[in-house]
This record gives structure tokens, sequence and C-alpha cells, in this order.
């Protein structure tokens, strides 16, 4: 098979993924407040909590091309920084640390010891760190584990040891931690499995009795070498081990974590247990047993405690008692262990407690939540159990222990975290009108799940609105003089006047300002150190301090159409075509240049720079004319007004404005000259501070309004404020300091100007209609904005209603109690004191019961209500397993939801009693349903679409062609056609594509004439496919369970025989070709992105942007692959790919190439997430790869931006 691909794309992130697979804290920037670092898929990212605010803040994130498996944060002894380790699928140790100056990772250290990929005894399952920072411990699965001995040599840098071997052979590992032993010899505390004797008996007796014992691992500082200190049996469902404080702050050990119990154990204590409470009440099952499956301890000064999560989500708080002294001093020795029920917070993957008291939550599913602690739970009345009455032996029974849940008493949450994990399927579709599509997907779990929209744009917080007495043309702010700290007046422009308004408590009118308000205002600006200057049609007015006013007059027979000034200058231009130049004389007053300059044409906008630091000028002056031409003209006293550089346009300017903003090329700050045309298009092009000359321009359509250009401040950083028919903000990314421009989700402005008060030190004020409007923008790090619908149950399909903005959900839950058996429950039963009470289950989930199904149908309105409108619940233990609209011939086209389900449904071995097919009539513009009839089926339909005007539908390892019948629906056609269950349909013609839980796609054709459905081509790889769409006729785009996407094309001889007209007898007799289908596809496209694909579609994403594919992962990522156009691009895209794979190695030591083919060979497809990294390089290093490129820096950038900005954000 040849290795070049015809074919190319192009794969980028849009929303790298939301799910976080574990969290640490630390003081990584080596000050004193904690960040928090989370690992979500291949990226590392570092929060900063704001205790103040209560908000969380993304300082900075790092896709390290390889999976995060573990982390963990260490400190040298005496030092006040914390260093990470990474624990990933390299077969090596990484030791990173965070560099607050440069807002980057350093990669200190990388140790290999073994392959790479996650295999059973290949290092970096488990990872554990002394408490005092002098050793770590990296282990598998299964026998291996090694000791690295951390240090710091004479220059106080970090050393790390070859590896300590403390392997044995045949020995599972279930958890791993480091002991808090003080300054002693380091000990790890494992739980192990030995399964020698498992495998050589085969009658399964020695599994029955296999023994789980836990393990004390030392590290002999003196001797450097690890020996098994101590081992003692734990109970057998042991899952998790907990660090208890030693030393001086407590009695070292830990806790033992296992099913409905919690145990303390040490090798020189006595084993304490407590049983894990249960929820008492009515529909709660008495019998069933919780497991712990997170925890954290947090040290106070002198006491310790514990908050453990049960799979409930319900938060335990654990103590251990000393026994105390004669002087009342605890002893290290324990006395009982305490548990009592704290608080209910959603599961998390992770907890994390800070110092300034806040409790973040890693959610496992659903929005990540931060917590502010009230109190700790000390003084409330909730009963507390103790070891006293549970025996320690793990064989012996006792009584179970209940709680009642109740609502947070000692936390209260103040920040949810957006995250869209796990996300089940996604639509891009346009239902507002705007001129870019939205992107609607359904994600989360059991009551905590969402129906998201999202769309491009920046986040706006209102802060005013208000009605004005007519339509303003123009609105600025102005300080009084240049030492203010904030603005001092509101200036608006109206068609016959100017209206001054004064900014303080309130906003009053004012009128002693030395303003002309009988005039429309074309500039105001505050000039030298306390002078104000207003441009009219008619003159220039320059107010002094003393309010003394000097008028310019315009010469007679000509007004001054546009204007520009800066602290210093100002630059006319009349309606004759000539341009007066001012600038500020030593004494304060503007004196005017001898010489006007005469414009080829009519001048439509000027712009002046601010006055650099230092200078007394802005040397350049822009010029636009109606002749579609943009002038640089010379400021400096030798040759003004001469010309230096001239740039021709698509259209005619109808905003300029001249602007110093951070690049990423320069690494410092570069002068930029925006262009607004009268065609709604927006440039930005570099502007030589010497030269005049511009160069690397780059384009945007904002809209079919003339785009106005306005200069404000964001975040401290110069911004520009596009205006055409929607607003946008152009504006330096944090991270990467490449230009973005984002549309804001706020009303389409006419004009806008920077305004900062007392109240609001950095905001916007605009004009909307007769309104002004005040606002300002709190966030540039994410350009996706979120609404979310709650939802009932977790979500599997949706489907689009083919005409109105609605979709209808199917969402089922497993092992749920249905509304139908909870009603009964809470009817049936004498229910004792406080037991019926009904907890919202958003936060406390539903009755969990063995073998029940809950499910419903649900009517989402995104649009215009914003909330579900019907839900249809299941009954008879029924769950939704599939969705299609489909429209019948038979009924004159009319459309219907047909809703697959299955009865008593169990997922693993697949098993089911029946299923049915629903069909449910749309009434009321498809906001209600109506139940028509339904049909049973032997299996659960697991596919369907519309087809030809009836229903296909996949059911077990069958296609079946239904029509519409009046009873039920009528089978018209069927065929066996994939090995084991058809799990996805696609369609073009009477081509059906349909895809197999695990082996991959099958392309049928039907035909018509004869009845019958045959499959003509499949493919050579058993794909575990999740989702497929058809690229075009022949090719057909897919990912699986594994995390790959993947494109896949038919041979051309055999895609034209399938559609020969006839009966399809030639297809029938054709010779199958190794038990399968007579032809294979062809690979065209191969690639491992990490997350697996839930969902995949040819759309667009902006508006005139080219078709791409737009996929979204299983843990909430969105992501795009962009066909490359020409061969050129795709040459000059690998060179770059290659050289980066070399200059910037990932920072987990996993090799790139390797990590994009993890299961096949990566094929056609260029990692455009490694191609942004270039932005990132110090500036030598993007030297020498645009040398090899033989560009420059800057038209590399170019290029890697347009790849992303001409088709999404």
């Amino acid at each position: 098979m040849a290795t070049t691909s015809s074919m190319f794309m192009y794969s980028l992130t849009i929303q790298p993924p939301t799910s976080v697979t574990q969290a640490i804290l630390g003081q990584f920037a080596g000050m004193k407040e904690q960040q928090i670092v989370t690992a979500s898929g291949s990226r590392l990212t570092i929060h900063r909590p704001d205790p103040t605010q209560g908000k969380i803040t993304t300082i900075f994130s790092q896709d390290v091309f390889g999976i995060i498996r573990t982390l963990a944060a260490f400190r040298l002894a005496g030092s006040s920084k914390d260093y990470i380790i990474i624990g990933s699928d390299s077969g090596r140790i990484t030791i990173i640390e965070y560099i607050p100056s440069q807002n980057r990772f350093n990669r200190l250290h990388l140790e290999t010891f073994g392959k790479s990929g996650i295999r059973r005894v290949i290092p970096g399952q488990y990872l554990a760190v002394d408490p005092k920072g002098r050793a770590c411990l990296i282990a598998s699965a299964e026998k291996n584990k090694l000791v690295y001995v951390l240090n710091r040599n004479a220059q106080a840098e970090l050393t790390i040891s070859s590896p300590l071997e403390a392997h044995k052979p045949q020995t599972l590992v279930f958890a791993l931690v480091g002991l808090d032993v003080g300054y002693e010899n380091p000990i790890f505390a494992v739980l192990e499995v030995d399964y020698t004797e498992c495998d050589q008996d085969p009658t399964g007796q020695a599994f029955q009795e296999v023994e789980k014992s836990l393990v004390y691992y030392e590290l002999d500082l003196g001797l450097n070498h690890v020996v098994r200190k101590w081992s003692d049996l734990v109970d057998r469902t042991a899952s998790m081990l907990l660090q208890v404080p030693g030393g001086t702050d407590g009695p070292s050990g830990v806790l033992v974590c296992g099913l409905d119990n919690i145990t303390y154990r040490h090798s020189n204590q006595d084993a304490f247990r407590v049983a894990i409470p249960r929820r008492r009440g009515v529909t709660e099952n008495p019998e069933r047993k919780r497991c712990i499956t997170a925890g954290v301890m947090h040290r106070m000064r002198g006491a310790f405690f514990f908050l453990l999560q049960s799979e409930d989500g319900d938060l335990f708080k654990v103590t251990l008692d000393m026994v105390e002294d004669d002087n009342g001093q605890p002893t290290g020795e324990v006395k009982k262990l305490k548990i009592k029920y704290f608080d209910t917070v959603p599961i998390a993957s992770t907890l994390c407690i800070l110092k300034s008291g806040f409790l973040f939550v890693a959610s496992e599913t659903g929005n990540h939540h931060f917590y502010q602690f009230e109190k700790l739970g000390d003084d409330d009345n909730e009963t507390e159990y103790d070891s006293d009455s549970f025996p320690a032996d793990p064989t012996e029974p006792y009584t179970p222990v209940y709680f009642h849940p109740r609502s947070s008493e000692n936390v209260n949450l103040v920040e949810s975290i957006d995250s869209m994990n796990p996300q089940l399927d996604c639509k891009v579709a346009n239902l507002t009108d705007e001129d870019a599509p939205q992107i609607y997907s359904i994600c989360g779990s059991g009551a905590r799940s969402t129906f998201r929209m999202l769309k491009h744009g920046l986040e706006v917080n209102d802060i005013v609105d208000s009605e004005l007495p007519s339509v303003p043309a123009a609105v600025w702010t102005t300080k009084i003089t240049r030492s203010d700290e904030f603005d001092a007046y509101i200036v608006l422009s109206f068609d016959n006047g100017t209206l001054v308004l004064s900014i303080g408590e309130t906003v009053e009118e004012v009128t002693d300002t030395g303003f002309l308000s009988s005039a429309s205002t074309l500039a105001v600006q505050q000039l030298g150190e306390d002078a104000l200057i207003q441009v009219h049609p008619r003159g220039i007015r320059h107010i002094r301090a003393d309010r003394r006013v000097n008028e310019w007059p315009a010469p007679q027979h000509r007004s001054i159409v546009a204007a520009t000034t800066n602290e210093r200058q100002v630059a006319v231009a009349l309606s004759s075509g000539e341009i007066v130049y001012f600038e500020m004389d030593s004494d304060g007053s503007l004196a005017e240049y001898d010489e006007k300059r005469e414009m080829s044409g009519t001048v439509t906008c000027l712009s002046l720079g601010e006055v650099p630091e230092g200078r007394v000028r802005s040397q350049l002056l822009a010029v636009g004319c109606d002749d579609s031409t943009v002038r640089i003209l010379s400021l400096d006293p030798e040759s003004t007004l001469e010309n230096k550089s001239v740039q021709a346009l698509t259209s005619a300017p109808s905003a300029l404005s001249i602007m110093a903003m951070p690049d990423s090329t320069s690494g410092g700050s570069t002068l930029y000259l925006h262009i607004g045309l009268y065609s709604g298009v927006y440039l930005r092009t570099v502007l030589d501070e010497i030269t005049g000359e511009l160069s690397d321009t780059r384009t945007r359509f904002l809209g079919p309004k003339p785009a106005k250009l306005f200069k404000v401040s964001v975040k401290s950083e110069p911004a520009v404020l596009a205006l055409s028919s929607r607003s946008w903000l152009g504006y330096s990314e944090p991270q990467t300091k490449n230009f973005m421009l984002t549309p804001l989700n706020y009303v389409p402005l006419e004009w806008g100007s920077n305004f900062s008060s007392a109240q609001c030190t950095e905001g916007i004020v605009g004009i909307q209609g007769q309104n002004l409007r005040i606002f300002s923008i709190e966030k540039l790090g994410s350009n996706l904005l979120q609404e979310s619908i709650p939802l009932t149950y977790t979500p599997r399909k949706f489907v689009r209603h083919p005409e109105y903005p609605l979709f209808y959900t199917i969402e089922s839950d497993n092992n749920t109690l249905s509304i139908a058996t909870k009603q009964k429950l809470l009817n049936s039963q004498t229910i004792v004191n406080g037991d019926g009470i009904q907890l919202p289950p958003e936060e406390f989930g539903y009755p969990r019961a063995q073998g029940h199904w809950a499910s419903c149908i649900h009517v989402v309105d995104p649009i215009t209500a914003k909330s579900t409108l019907q839900q249809i619940d299941l009954t008879d233990n029924e769950a939704a397993t599939t969705i299609a609209a489909v429209s019948f011939s038979s009924q004159s086209d009319e459309t219907f939801l047909v809703v697959g389900t299955g009865k008593d449904i169990t997922v693993s071995p697949r098993s089911s009693t029946a299923g049915f097919i629903y069909i449910y009539r749309f009434l009321e513009d498809g906001k209600e349903l109506e139940f028509i009839h339904k049909t049973k089926t032997e299996q659960p339909p697991s596919a369907l679409l519309a087809f030809q005007g009836r229903l296909l539908a996949g059911i077990g390892n069958e296609l079946r062609i239904y029509d519409l019948g009046l009873k039920q629906l009528l089978r018209k056609c069927q065929a066996e056609v994939v090995p084991n269950l058809v799990v996805g349909l696609q369609t073009q013609g009477s081509r059906i594509i349909v895809s197999d839980v695990q082996e991959s796609v099958v392309y049928v054709v039907y035909k018509y004439q004869e009845n019958r459905l045959i499959p003509f081509v499949d493919d050579v790889v058993a794909r575990w496919a999740t989702c497929t769409t058809m690229v075009d006729y022949e090719t057909v785009a897919g990912g699986d369970k594994f995390g790959n996407l993947w494109l896949l094309r038919c041979p051309q001889k055999a895609s034209e025989e399938a559609d020969e007209d006839g009966s399809g007898a030639h297809l029938v007799h054709e010779r199958q070709y190794l038990q399968g289908a007579p032809n294979r596809l062809a690979l065209m496209c191969h690639f491992y992105p990490q997350d697996i694909p839930t969902s995949i579609q040819k759309t667009q994403l902006v508006a005139g942007g080219r078709d791409i594919l737009v996929w979204t992962g299983f843990q909430g990522t969105l992501g795009i692959l962009v066909p490359f156009v020409s061969r050129e691009d795709v040459d000059f895209f690998q060179t770059l790919e290659q050289h980066l794979r070399g200059e910037e190695a990932p920072l987990a030591g996993r090799d790139h190439l390797i990590y994009r083919s993890y299961y096949v060979p990566v094929k056609g497809m260029i990692d455009g997430d490694l191609c942004e990294r270039y932005s990132l390089l110090p500036s030598d290093k993007k030297q020498m790869i645009a040398g090899e490129l033989d560009r420059s820096v800057r038209e590399i950038e170019r290029k890697i931006s347009d790849m992303r900005t001409r088709v999404a954000y």
C-alpha cells in the first residue's frame, strides 16, 4: 500500500477535553498561594484559585501529546516551590516545574525505564511521593515497582537517582501511597494480591480463597536499596489507601477503604474499623453496600481530618482519636476511628482542599465545582459512629449504620466550571439565523445531564443600559487632565448638536464645559497636560484649563469631514480633499502646519497612532480615500505630509486605526494598521515604523454593514473593537499572544469608546439605536459561550425537527428506579419519620436499583423557551436506544418521530426480552408529541434512519425496511449485512452505509425492483465504530472506541458496478472474498486524537467558510478536520510538523509521531495542534525553522493562523 495519501486533512482542536482525570494542589509558582494542576486526557493545565472572588482562572494549558496517567506534587525539604511528576504512557518518568515569569512548563528530568504504551508490566499506572520529598515510587499494575531518590546538588538543582527495583512477580497492585514517617527512612504502602496459586489451579478454588495484603516497602537511604518491611492481610474488597499524618502531627499509617468499611492500619498499631453509613429512605435499598471512590486528607494546626466520598456523592468526615498521656497531651497511639456524614457534592475523580478554605471537586461527569467551607461540621446534630461498635476483623459481621442525606450545610457552592464530559452526541445547525451556525450537544450523566448550546463569542458583562432623548451618532469619553485616573465626561454627538454628561456617582448633563453644543462632533481628545479638543464640521475648538477657548475655523465653503487626534497632534480632512495637520507647541497651543496636502479623492477616514513613550509625536498618519486606497503620510518635521506608501483595497475604507499591540512573532509589541471597509471586511496589516511599509495583511469578513474600528483596552492590553452587523473584539490571546478576532455575545453597536470610572475601571461605552450601553469584558480565555438546559437522565441520542428549531432527546439510566416504581414505593410503605423526604436528584442522584431502567423522551426548545417543553416517560422497564425523524411517502410525506426501545436490557453480556419501535406524531409545530402505535421487534433497534420515504432500521445484525401501517409498522425487506450489531446508518441515493459494533463499515445497495439489500464492499480492519458520516458518495469518515478517526473510500469500479441498473444479480453472484463482501474499502486518512469520537459531521462553522468535518469526543473535546486544497500547502505543513517534532519535543517524553499512530500508522493527517505550538517557541528556534522552510517567521505564523480562522474559531 502506498504510504503517501492522495487526500490530506489538517486536524485542529476547537475545545480541548474538559474531563479532569486527576488534580493536584501545590505552590507551583514558588509563592505563598496554591495552584491546582489538572490532567485532562493529554492536556496539562494549571489553574489559579482566587480566594477573594471565589473564582478559578486558567493560567496556562499545554498538550503533552501523551496520555497522562498519574500526577504527583513534591517539594524538596527546605524549598518553597513544588515540582510536578508525571507518569504517562511514554515509558519514562518526567519531572517538570512551572516558570511563572515565562508562563510555561519546563522539563527538568526525563528518565526512561520501559517500553511506551499502556502495558500491565510497565510502571506509570501508580505514583506515590514521600511527604518530605525525598523519594518517589512509580509502579505498574503488575510486578514492577521502581523507586527514584530525589535530592539536590551543590548548585541547588534537583537531581534524580537511578531507579531502585522493588519487583515482585505475579503480584497485582490495587493502590499505592507514601507513608508519613517524618524524617525516618521513606516507606510506601501498597495493596497487593499474589495470584501465583490462582494461575496453577484450574478448578477456580484458589481464586475464591485469594487474599489481599497491605505491604510496606522501605527505602533504606543508608544502604540505598528497597526492602519489604511489613505485610498483613486486609479485607479482600479494599481498593483505596489514604495517608495518615505522622511524625509530630499524628500516628502515621494508612486508611484502607473497602466495600462498606474503612479500616485504620499501621505496623505498630491495632486495627480500627468503621462501617460506611448507608442512606436511609423509602426508595433506598437498605442492603446496598457503598464503597469510597475519592478522598482527601487535610491538616490544620495540631489536627487533621479526612473527607471521603462514597459512590452516591456523599462526603463523610473521618477523624482519629489519640490516647492522651497524664498531662493531657496526645501520644502517638490511636484510641478510635470516627465517621459522620458531612455533605453531598457531585461524584468526584479528585477532591482538593485549599488552605484558603475552599474545596475543589473535579467531577466525574458534568461541571466541576468550587466550594467554600462554611464550617467543619463539628457542632451539627449528625450521628457520629466510632470504631468501638465495629469488629476490627474483616470477616466478622456487624450491624449496618444509616444516615439521612440533607442539603449542604458545611460547604457552599461559589463557582461552577463548565465541563461537557461525557459528551454523547452533537449537531451543528444555524437555528438563530445568525451569520455562523451554533453547536448543540448533549452531555453529562444522570440528573446532572444537560443539553448545551455553544456559540462563538466572548462573554459580556452588561453594566448600564439607558435610553437617550434621540438617536446619537457617536460617543466619546475623556479625562480633563492627563494625570486623571478616570474619565470625567461622556460626549454624545447627535445630528444637530452635542450633549456632554459628567461621570460621577451618577451620570448627569453638564453645560459649562466649553464644548460647542450646537454642532455635531467629529472627535474629542484630552490634549497636552490639561486641555480639551473638540472637532466639529465647522472647525476645531481648543478648550484650555482656565476655560479660555481658541477656535480654528474651517476655510470658507469647506467643512471638516474626518478627523483624528492623539494627545499632541490633530489631523483633519476637509470636504475638498485637503488634509490639515496641527501639532502642539511648547506653550500648549495648537500650531497649524503651513501647507495643506491635497488627496486624489474624498477622504473617508484618518488615523494617527498614539505618541510612543519618550517621543513628541507619532511619525505616521494613515489616510483612507474613496478611491479604495490607504496612504501612509510622514509627519517627520523634515518631510511633513509626504507620501510613504500606498495600499490598494477591494472597497473604500470606512475606518482606520494605527495601534501598537503585543505580537507573538517579535515577542514584543508591533505597530499595526487596522482597516475597516465599506464592504464589511476587516484587515489587519503590520506597519513599519520607519519606512511606513505595509506587510502581512490578514483579512476577516465581519458582516454586511460597513466596519467601524475603535481602540479600547481590555485586561490592561490594547484591543480593537470592530463594529459591523455584529460587534467583534480583536485582542491578543493571553497565552500565545496570537491575534484573535471574536464576536461579542451582545447587541450590535453603532459606535464605541473606552470607559473608565471608579465603579467600572475597564469598560466600554457604546451606542445601540437610541440606547447608551456600558459593558465590560471579563474573560478572554475561552471564546465559546455555553448555555445549558437541564435534562432528566443520561442523554443517549438526539435529533432535530426538520423544519422548526426544536430537538428531541432520548434519555435512559441503568440501575435506576423509574418514576412509576418510585411513586409506588412512596405510596405503599408505612413511612417512618423523615424517610419519605424527596431530595433534588441533581444534587443527590436517583435511587439505585439493580436491573431497573429509567428512561424518557424530551422535546427541547433551545431558542425561545430555552427549556424542555414535554417529557414522555417510558414504562415497563423499557429504555430508549435510538431516535430518528422520518417522513413516510405513504402518509403524503408527513414527518413522524420514531423511537427505538428495549425491554429489560442487560448491557453486558448483551441481552433483552424484547424491542419496540414507537411512532409519534408532531403537534403544535413540533412542540408536542402524540403517540400513534408501537411495533414489537425481537431485539432493541440500535439504529434508525429515514430512507426513500420509508424507515430503515438496524435490529441486531439485520437491516430492515419498514413502512407505516395503521396499527403497526409493516416489514418490507430485510437482510443480514453485518456480523454482530448494526450501530449506525448513513445514506445517499440507494446506497446505505452500515456500521457494525466491532467490524467497521459495510456499504449496502438497495435494489428497488427486486426489493433486495445487497452488501458490496466492506473493510479489512475490525474497527469498533462509534460514529460515521458520508463525506461524499464514495467516502465515509468515522471514529472508533479506541479513539481513532479515519476516512475510508470505496473503489471507483465497485461503486460504479453497484449503481448499475437492473436487479443486482451480478452483485449477489459475485465471488465472496474471505467470507466477506466481494470488495474492500481503501484507507485514506487515519489519526489518533486521544478521545473517543461520539459524533462526526460535514458542515461549516463560520460564515463563508469551507466544508469541514466537525467531530466531538466523549471527554468534551470539539475538533475539526480541514481538507487541504493544494499540494504546496501539504508539503509546507508536513515539513513544519517534522521540524516541530524535533524542536518542540512533547513534555512527557512520548514520541509525537508514534503517539498519533497509537493503533494504526498516521496517514494523510497533519497535526494542527502541534503546528500551532510554533508561536510559543523561543525566537531563535522560530528563525531556524523559518530558515529551513525558506519563509519569514511572519509568513509561517500567518499560514498557521489562516488554517484556523478561515474555517473555525
